[in-house]
């Protein structure tokens, strides 16, 4: 399957239909005047500095939310970066008003210290709703020095310790990293990675022997590696099909996904507080990636003006012809679709929670 097919396609599966029918049940009809945001300036607040994944899919998003929102305003994207995003997230949370002028777009990295009770967070996704659920996928892969010529042979690696280039334990690789202990790997994190580009770096110069790339960043800069064959893809992180359950990723649809990795490589299907912990992240991290969010006190047609544009940009043909580069090939969700992600993305177990911040702590000094 060529490049250009894999991207063309439709990547996303939604969440339950159930629970968005719960969730659609749940929700009253309110009749009320179409908001108008005619010579209005929105303020789309990104928690990260320029240049970076999140402030790319907010400036991509920024002017067709412009187009499609009634009295066609202008949306400017503002970085607040700090805190790994917190920052803020927190002054979003304290100081934003429900009129539908101010927007927050958070990312992985804001749902992580959120699920993990980090005592920097002091803003609440429950006091927040969700206009638009943006998902992505990624690529696990390990150099050809190592003999593996595929998921089947990684039994061979134990007891061998791999390398891997890591931004922090509780950033989006704290994924991977997971992912790893769960397959009985004995992989090295070394930290200060200051992007996965950098981590792919240190693979390319062979300071690293496994590595980890978003689909966008696996296609763009890893996928020539492994047709030149200095590398083999193993996993992908998977897509959540109608029910919630893990599936393969339509980009990938020869790799395994990260679960049934686990089970090739251990024997066993993944269960358990460790499995159940490490799915609460993976959806936080992929397929409930990015949430752009409006505060909960937002009245409902705003809510509801919001969502139309984004059902509207999707249709828009310079949408169409750039959203496979800018995204990765996966299709932004609105409506119950994104409630639902929004509501698995943000939400773990307590016992599942112990489980990571213990791990954290005794290996990799995480305080909280």
């Amino acid at each position: 399957m060529t490049i250009r097919k894999m991207l063309g396609r439709s990547h996303f599966i939604g969440l339950s239909v159930a629970l968005a029918t719960a969730i659609a049940a749940a929700s009253t009809p309110v009749r009320a005047e179409t908001p108008d945001f005619s010579k209005k300036t929105i303020e789309f607040i990104v928690p990260f500095g320029v240049g970076g994944g999140s402030d790319t899919w907010a400036r991509f998003n920024a002017p067709f939310l412009g187009k499609y929102l009634p009295g066609n305003p202008t949306v400017v994207v503002k970085n607040l970066p700090g805190g790994g995003s917190i920052t803020g997230a927190n002054q979003f949370a304290a100081r934003a008003k429900a009129d539908g002028l101010s927007l927050l777009g958070t990312s992985a990295s804001t749902q992580f210290p959120y699920l993990l009770s980090d005592p920097r967070v002091r803003f609440e996704y429950k006091d927040w709703q969700v206009v638009l659920a943006a998902p992505t996928g990624g690529v696990t892969y390990i150099n050809t020095s190592l003999g593996v010529k595929s998921l089947a042979d990684l039994g061979q690696l134990k007891g061998q310790r791999l390398v891997y280039g890591s931004q922090g334990a509780t950033t989006l690789d704290l994924v991977p990293l997971l992912a790893f202990r769960l397959l009985g790997l004995d992989v090295h994190h070394v930290f200060g990675m200051k992007s996965r580009g950098e981590g792919r770096l240190a693979f390319e110069r062979g300071e690293a022997n496994i590595d980890f790339q978003t689909t966008s960043a696996y296609l763009k800069s890893s996928l020539g590696m492994v047709q030149e064959g200095k590398a083999i893809p193993l996993f992908t992180m998977g897509m959540l099909d109608d029910a919630g359950n893990l599936v393969r990723d339509a980009n990938f649809p020869d790799l395994p996904h990260v679960g049934e990795a686990i089970e090739i490589v251990t024997g066993k299907p993944p269960a358990g507080v460790e499995w159940e912990a490490f799915r609460a992240l993976l959806i936080a991290g992929f397929p409930a990636q990015k949430l752009m969010v409006l505060p909960k006190a937002t009245p409902q047609p705003i809510v509801e003006a919001y969502r139309a544009a984004v059902r509207q940009m999707r249709l828009d043909p310079d949408y169409q012809a750039s959203k496979d580069e800018a995204l990765g090939g996966y299709e932004q969700v609105t409506d119950d679709v994104a409630e639902a992600l929004f509501a698995a993305g943000t939400t773990i177990a307590p016992e599942a929670r112990d489980w990571v911040r213990a791990i954290l702590e005794k290996d990799y000094n995480a305080r909280f």
